[in-house]
């Protein structure tokens, strides 16, 4: 069957490039199968079972959603920004995810992550932002199926402690995902995007920053503004139902902000400056939003530095992640007619070939040459049931016994210098925001192939 996969994807040219990137696509979808928590639902994993079910408030089920990296905690700023990137990547690429024969299985992704958002979505009272405790969480090494330590803390932001950080991102997502489904099941795109104008509202109405009213999360994930996260909202919705009030509010929080005064680097789960400029000049038009889209993924490819292998370096923390955001992000400025798109796409596919190999090694576990065998992940360290599993796999120097197909390690240093050691969170923590960029660029260099672009 693979084998025939492979060939039906070469002869629609898919095939064409250094690497298999319909099968990295494959792959990074398992990882976020091995990310879910709850009562899951046909399971691919088999070292994942049900867990946490009893993440609740009272009578409120908080069950299902994503753990956020190697850990178990489910926070509202990674998760809502991996899933405007995997919608935004399934809107604008579905014919990659169809041709790979992977379109209903992002279609689960995002309808397991909306889902949860919907339960979190407890609105006018109470938004719930963070599931579990990450001081507690991260003083446990072991299988989430196996947690002993009872009914966890749930964070939640409300109009007197509000988050439009988190709101929004949640916000933008379910108008993206209410796109998605548009075509594929009408009721549940309106319930989408009836959800989405509700957390607009609520992240637009109560401003604030989620690290402020949820203490307990500003130690983990710390947004440096809201502003942002907002306007990208706006825009997404302005997209998204073609409405002038969300035009209107786009457009004063762009004049507000000066998004377009200066470049940005980072496009990530704190940074939307990118997304802004090409949600603006897709729904408007105008040359100066065009300007401002070009000059971000120009800088990248001109001037941000580089490692002496080609990596372009924004951070040593999840380096890959951050060149992956760059590569998603060139990718949707050149789909977008902005700038040399060409060039723009070969620099995507130079950075995501650099993930997949093109030094010698692979950054993808089960992928390619020489993957990562040791990546920081609780229940890939732990051996089959019933043996004891806990903080002498954490220390083992034996690779893990799961592996946990499609994660994209942190990655290098400036140098190109890595270390597959689990110990090492800067190289090899593993993450949903790190897959997100990666995934979606993956879809768009698919896509772009698709079209002859590539």
């Amino acid at each position: 069957m693979k084998f025939v996969l492979v060939c039906v994807l070469a002869s629609l040219g898919l095939a064409v490039g250094q690497y298999d990137y319909a099968g990295a696509l494959s792959k990074s979808i398992l990882f976020y199968e091995a990310q879910r928590t709850g009562a899951l639902v046909n399971n691919r994993i088999p070292f994942r079972g049900d867990s946490f079910l009893n993440d609740a408030d009272g009578g409120i089920d908080l069950t299902g959603g994503f753990f956020d990296a190697g850990d178990h905690v489910k926070f509202g700023l990674p998760f809502g920004h991996t899933m405007i990137f995997l919608a935004w990547s399934a809107l604008d690429y579905k014919a990659a995810y169809v041709a790979s024969g992977e379109y209903d299985n992002i279609l689960s992704s995002l309808r397991w992550g909306a889902d949860f958002i919907f339960k979190s979505n407890q609105l006018p009272n109470a938004l719930y932002g963070q599931v579990g405790d990450g001081n507690a969480d991260h003083a446990y090494w072991g299988r989430p199926e196996d947690w002993p330590n009872g009914p966890r803390p749930v964070y939640k932001l409300t109009p007197q402690a509000p988050g439009s950080d988190i709101a929004g991102n949640y916000a933008a997502a379910m108008a993206i995902i209410s796109a998605v489904f548009a075509d594929s099941d009408a009721a549940y795109s309106a319930r989408c995007l009836a959800a989405a104008r509700q957390l607009y509202d609520f992240a637009n109405n109560y401003r604030g920053l989620s690290s402020q009213s949820m203490p307990a999360a500003a130690a983990f994930y710390s947004a440096y503004a809201y502003e942002d996260e907002l306007a990208f909202a706006a825009a997404a919705m302005a997209l998204v139902t073609g409405e002038q009030n969300y035009k209107n509010d786009a457009l004063t929080m762009w004049n507000a902000n000066a998004f377009d005064s200066y470049v940005q680097n980072f496009f990530d789960w704190d940074n939307k400056h990118q997304g802004i400029k090409i949600l603006m000049a897709r729904v408007f038009g105008d040359a100066q939003y065009k300007t401002a889209a070009q000059a971000g993924c120009d800088y990248w490819i001109n001037q941000n530095p580089r490692t002496p292998q080609g990596l372009v370096f924004i951070n040593a923390w999840g380096s890959l992640r951050h060149a992956a955001n760059a590569a998603f992000g060139c990718l949707l400025t050149a789909d977008s007619g902005i700038g040399n798109a060409a060039n723009y796409r070969a620099f995507a596919k130079q950075q995501i070939d650099y993930a997949l190999g093109s030094t010698g090694r692979s950054f993808l576990v089960g992928f390619g040459n020489n993957p990562p065998q040791k990546v920081h992940h609780r229940a890939a360290s732990c051996p089959n049931r019933p043996a004891v599993c806990d903080y002498n796999n954490y220390n083992s120097p034996n690779p893990n016994p799961q592996v946990l197909n499609g994660a994209l390690a942190g990655g290098p240093d400036a140098n190109d210098q890595y270390q597959d050691d689990r110990t090492n969170f800067q190289c090899n923590e593993v993450a949903i925001d790190y897959n997100a960029g990666f995934q979606a660029a993956l879809a768009g260099i698919l896509n772009a192939q698709l079209k002859g672009q590539l």
